[in-house]
């Protein structure tokens, strides 16, 4: 299934559909008591760019990307519940596959400070930028782009202490193992008792995976790398090495389910559940899959798509 409807399932909820309305006068339009929408049936029209004021596909996009949100109203204040949830969570995944990535955090946080411009319309935008960018299950899952988001709602003056809690012990995950940065080292244990380190693993590339025994995406990812000629040449070159990592505590179920893994990964397990624990890395889903280069430096985190670790491993060469 694509990632465009993976998110659409997730969003879509409820299926509804956006009202359409007669434009209003310039009265009703600044009374700030006049609804006009049901709850939950306002959709944003989409920002249209006119060809004739653009020389090239790339100003088209950054034009497009600069006026996206200009028809969304962040003066609605309490009004903002007659917006539609799912067109507004579609326009946020369609936002972010839209931005480049190198301008995604001043583009972000610019969003989210124009979004305080009340409490309802800040919460809105929290709860709309978790689906798309934080949960589990959400295939544009993206620290990078979400950090920008924490920062500005542990930040904000909208908030009280309390309120801060949630996004503060989001942001402190999110900062770990970002991309570019060097992966945090632990200690993994195999079934014969022998222990090593993460960061003695020598190799040009290194797949980190966590996972669980009996997990339906793990066993499909499993099945992808296996299946995928490029890493499976770069595995026999002894450029790349993969290490499945189960934290949890069921090792008798880890063990039982040695026999469906790969004997030429390193199958391990974290004995102390010190991963966990400590919250070394980010388990809110699994399988989640690292790309380390050979100094252990994160080039994908938290990732599921095999296709993109061999994008990337590809760009990564290209630039070598």
């Amino acid at each position: 299934m694509r990632a465009r409807e993976i998110l659409t399932a997730i969003i879509l909820i409820t299926v509804s559909s956006c009202a359409t309305f007669e434009p209003k006068s310039d009265k009703q339009e600044s009374d700030p008591v006049a609804v006009r929408y049901a709850p939950g049936t306002r959709c944003m029209p989409r920002y249209v760019v006119d060809p004739s004021t653009v020389n090239n596909k790339s100003d088209m996009r950054r034009a497009m990307v600069d006026h996206y949100w200009d028809n969304f109203n962040f003066d609605a204040d309490s009004l903002v519940v007659e917006y539609d949830t799912i067109d507004i969570c579609q326009a946020m995944a369609d936002y972010v596959t839209l931005i480049e990535p190198e301008r995604a955090d001043s583009l972000m946080r610019s969003l989210m400070h124009r979004a305080e411009s009340s409490r309802p319309v800040l919460d809105f935008f929290a709860t709309i930028t978790a689906m798309v960018l934080h949960d589990p299950n959400s295939p544009l899952r993206h620290d990078e782009y979400y950090i920008p988001v924490l920062e500005t709602l542990v930040n904000s003056p909208l908030l009280d202490e309390y309120d801060k809690l949630i996004p503060a012990y989001d942001l402190e995950i999110a900062l770990k193992n970002r991309i570019g940065h060097t992966a945090t080292d632990f200690e993994y244990t195999l079934s014969n008792g022998r222990k090593g380190r993460m960061h003695d693993i020598e190799a040009e590339y290194l797949i980190v995976m966590f996972t669980n025994p009996g997990c339906p995406m793990c066993r499909e990812i499993t099945e992808q790398i296996i299946g995928s000629p490029m890493l499976n040449e770069l595995s026999e070159m002894g450029l790349l090495k993969i290490i499945s990592v189960y934290p949890d505590a069921d090792i008798e179920a880890w063990r039982n389910y040695l026999t469906e893994m790969p004997a030429n990964w390193i199958n391990s397990y974290d004995k102390d559940m010190v991963i966990s624990e400590q919250r070394l890395y980010n388990l809110n889903a699994i399988p989640a899959l690292y790309l380390l280069d050979s100094n252990k430096r994160v080039l994908v985190k938290d990732g599921s798509d095999v296709a993109f670790i061999e994008h990337t491993i590809s760009l990564n060469e290209i630039k070598r």
